[in-house]
Parts: C-alpha cells; structure tokens; sequence
C-alpha cells in the first residue's frame, strides 16, 4: 500500500493574483489550482490568506467550495486607488501552528518576507516548495533559501489558466 503524505500549502493570495494576473497576463483558475495542488503535492489542507472585502463574498464561496480554507485579513486603505491587507505575519504564525500536523509544507508567494520561513521549514526537512506565481518577480531571497524546492507557475498556463464560460 502506498502512503500519502500530508502536506499543506500557504498561498499568499493577493501574491498569486498579481504573479499571474499582472505579471503573466493570464487569469488563474482557483478550483483547477486546487487540485493541481492536490495531485502534485499530496496538498490535504490548503489555506488560502485574503484580505477580506465584504462586496466579495460570492468570490469567497467559490474558493471555499474548491477546498480552500480561508484565512481573513481585515484591509485598509493603502494611500492610492485600492486596499492594503497585509498577510505575511498570519501566514507565518499558521505554518507555526499547524507545524506537527502536516507532514511539509508548501509555500505559494514570491515574496522575500517569506525567505525565513523557507530556510526554517528547508533546514528542518519541512518543505516540500516554494510555487512562485512569477518566475522573474520571484525574491532571489526567496530562491536562495528555497534552494533545489522552488518551483514556478509560469510554465503551467495550460493546466491552470481559467476557461472563458461559454454560457
């Protein structure tokens, strides 16, 4: 009998939105990640950190009836045309919480913020990889510490790209 591992992954949202949105120009499919998530990772619990907008409501069902389990954020304001919810702290302390309950973890930002907790879970035998949604915007802080587990989702459009409705 083969044993699945129990993984989790940290998606920092609003990183992913911007990686694959802005910087590869293509819009990510939720549900299809999910499963990506699952298939190639063995990915059992996958929390998804968002600032929470309360206009938004029909966008998180859909991503909770994917299998996400979402961690709000509250957001301000951030000084030009939108909002700030900064998750980076949240996510971190989650890794910790939940840190004997998974067996790794796999971490979805391209954030540096995030380079001490790659090395920590990296040193620690913890770390499955680090999916940044940009492989150019991606922190070299991040690539550095994530050494041999970085993996990029610019080379999976075709898997993950969200189909227009024909509807």
């Amino acid at each position: 009998m083969i044993s699945k591992e129990n993984n989790y992954a940290f998606i920092d949202s609003q990183n992913v939105y911007k990686g694959t949105r802005r910087d590869l120009g293509w819009e990510l499919d939720w549900a299809r990640f999910r499963v990506y998530l699952k298939h190639k990772y063995d990915i059992s619990q996958a929390y998804l950190f968002i600032g929470f907008i309360p206009e938004h409501n029909d966008i998180y069902d859909e991503l909770q009836k994917a299998g996400f389990v979402l961690k709000f954020k509250p957001v301000l304001p951030n000084g030009k045309d939108g909002v700030k919810g900064n998750i980076d702290a949240d996510l971190v302390l989650q890794v910790m919480i939940d840190y004997t309950k998974y067996d790794r973890a796999v971490i979805v930002s391209s954030d540096g913020d995030f380079y001490s907790l790659a090395r920590h879970l990296y040193d620690n035998k913890k770390l499955l990889a680090v999916l940044s949604p940009c492989r150019q915007k991606c922190s070299s802080l991040l690539r550095k510490s994530a050494k041999d587990k970085m993996a990029y989702m610019d080379t999976l459009q075709g898997k993950l790209v969200k189909r227009k409705s024909t509807a």
